[in-house]
């Protein structure tokens, strides 16, 4: 077995002992017993929990993201995005993962509470980071200037501050969040050249962390999301 095939296994592996496991989140949260449990569910050993998540939860949690980020991927392959305008390309890329995770609004809420801790925050950038690239990419983006990390920024903001009302969101067919994403979106493309090169861009590229910056006001605990955006 080579290398690219024994990683691809371990993914799968990996994958489908989180997926199994996300039955048991919403009870136990994203916890080792809520892993154990996902274990029994497959019949595995205990022990295959500690071999295939030796990161722990911490480990789980990105599995978990990068799993429904790939399955977005797929999932906006099948559509013809670029007979669309930029705008739509990029609502349709925030409406389609989050509809991935539509009935895991609890399993969701839970890695928000992990990613939110202090010591977690730099994950939780990264992970955004990775989701709203492969966004863009779906979307089209070719930009390799300062232009690439302004569009990530934005897009953070979009995504984040979406799918934080979202959680709460209660109205069929979450057609209140949707509306409230075209707006965040229209808000974005009233900045000037934001689908061109933008000017003055380089202080975004002064680190790639800034691209979270205002993603962790957009990310509150659950516990702040309804005041946040009850008004």
């Amino acid at each position: 077995m080579t290398v690219s095939e024994s990683m691809n296994r371990l993914r799968m592996q990996r994958e489908a002992l989180v997926t199994a496991a996300l039955e048991h989140v919403p009870f136990d949260g994203w916890t080792m017993a809520a892993l154990r449990s996902g274990a029994e569910d497959l019949d595995l050993a205990t022990g295959e929990v500690d071999r295939l998540f030796p990161g722990g939860i911490r480990q789980a949690i990105i599995t978990y993201v990068e799993m429904t980020d790939r399955k977005m991927v797929e999932e906006l392959d099948k559509l013809d995005l670029p007979s669309m305008k930029i705008r739509e390309r990029i609502a349709t890329a925030v409406k389609t993962r989050l509809s991935l995770v539509e009935h895991e609004k609890d399993t969701v809420r839970a890695a928000l509470s992990y990613l939110t801790l202090p010591q977690n925050v730099p994950l939780s950038l990264k992970l955004t980071h990775g989701t709203v690239d492969k966004m863009w990419i779906a979307a089209g983006d070719t930009s390799t200037d300062h232009n690439w990390y302004t569009k990530r920024m934005l897009l953070a903001g979009v995504y984040g501050s979406t799918l934080a009302y979202w959680l709460d969101d209660k109205s069929e067919g979450h057609a209140d969040s949707w509306a409230f994403l075209d707006r965040r979106i229209g808000n974005v493309m009233q900045i000037p050249k934001i689908t061109g090169t933008v000017k003055k861009a380089g202080k975004f590229a002064a680190t790639p962390f800034k691209l979270g910056a205002k993603l962790v006001k957009c990310m509150p605990t659950p516990g702040r999301v309804r005041r946040q955006f009850s008004a």
